[in-house]
């Protein structure tokens, strides 16, 4: 697997539809930490996340004959929104289907892209992506994995692209984990490119499925507890590609609390007047856990998405009374 590769081509794919977004110096970080921090705004990307990048990468690399069939995808929450932006640019029909129970307020944000039909099914996650499936193979449609693709670890890779490009000499890169495609990417393309740069994976206790799967050598099925990092939360598919490349390139992984993560969100709000989704928060608490092994070193804290629930954000500011 040459996830190198695979990043460069989905970088001269997506570069026209994607923002490069910013790496911005951190202060306050910085101080608190005694290194040099800097945070990747992906919570600025189109469609407020990095999933942006492998949805569009993937649609994008459709052949004309699986464009006219549409594609089938299954999502509560980022990568729903990621691909219908993508099937929107590339004037291609989908179905999304999301569980019985979503907020109604995720349906209604989804139906601005009139291309894509929201399908309900099931009380879970895991039963709805096994239907949409089940309906893709049966209809000989794509299904738009939302990590365990080529294309869309390839996508979700040019965050590293960029990186390298804004800051050559960092020395260290903390990346939310959830099935592995964010992480997979970054890792595949930075370590070809210098492997000297230490790759972080940052998950809650309450959902570490990648890094016991990792213990494990193998993909555990394993509950998890509820967590401010939903969108990093649940299971892996079995046999998805995410793990083999987790175990070439991902030098450690550091699991954070709730209070933690609720924590770094509300410095994240307080010092850079930025509004993160729980996952981002993270990279945040993993490096002020872990910050003695970073002294004096360029860190690049991954901030994967802006979406805060009213009663999150107001948590979050109560951190910092």
């Amino acid at each position: 697997m040459n996830v190198h590769q695979w990043v460069v081509e989905a970088y001269s794919r997506i570069k026209n539809f994607v923002r490069e977004t910013p790496l911005e110096y951190s202060p306050y970080l910085s101080t608190k930490c005694d290194c040099n921090v800097y945070l990747k705004l992906e919570n600025q990307q189109v469609t407020g996340s990095f999933k942006a990048r492998g949805a569009l990468n993937k649609i994008l690399s459709l052949s004309g004959e699986e464009k006219k069939k549409g594609v089938i995808t299954a999502s509560t929450g980022n990568h729903a929104a990621a691909v219908s932006n993508a099937l929107a640019i590339a004037d291609i029909t989908g179905e999304i289907y999301m569980p019985e129970n979503v907020s109604a307020l995720k349906v209604q944000n989804l139906k601005q892209f009139s291309n894509v039909t929201i399908k309900l099914y099931g009380q879970d996650s895991v039963d709805t992506e096994r239907e949409a499936l089940r309906l893709a193979g049966l209809q000989d449609k794509v299904y738009v994995s939302p990590y365990n693709d080529e294309k869309i670890i390839g996508g979700q890779g040019t965050v590293a692209y960029e990186i390298l490009k804004q800051q050559p000499e960092v020395k260290a890169i903390f990346v939310p984990v959830g099935g592995g495609g964010l992480i997979s990417g970054i890792g595949g393309y930075a370590k070809e490119e210098n492997a000297d740069i230490e790759i972080i994976g940052c998950q809650p206790v309450n959902s570490a499925v990648m890094y016991h799967s990792v213990q494990a050598g193998k993909i555990l099925d394993m509950p998890s507890l509820p967590t401010i990092s939903d969108g990093t939360a649940g299971g892996i598919e079995e046999g998805a590609l995410t793990l083999p490349i987790c175990q070439k390139y991902v030098d450690d992984y550091y699991l954070v609390e709730e209070p933690e993560i609720l924590s770094a969100l509300g410095i994240l709000l307080k010092h850079h007047q930025i509004m993160a989704e729980g996952a981002a928060g993270l990279s945040v608490a993993a490096l002020i856990k872990n910050k003695a092994r970073y002294k004096h070193k360029n860190v690049v804290l991954i901030l994967c998405g802006n979406k805060m629930s009213l009663e999150l954000l107001q948590s979050a500011i109560d951190t910092q009374a």
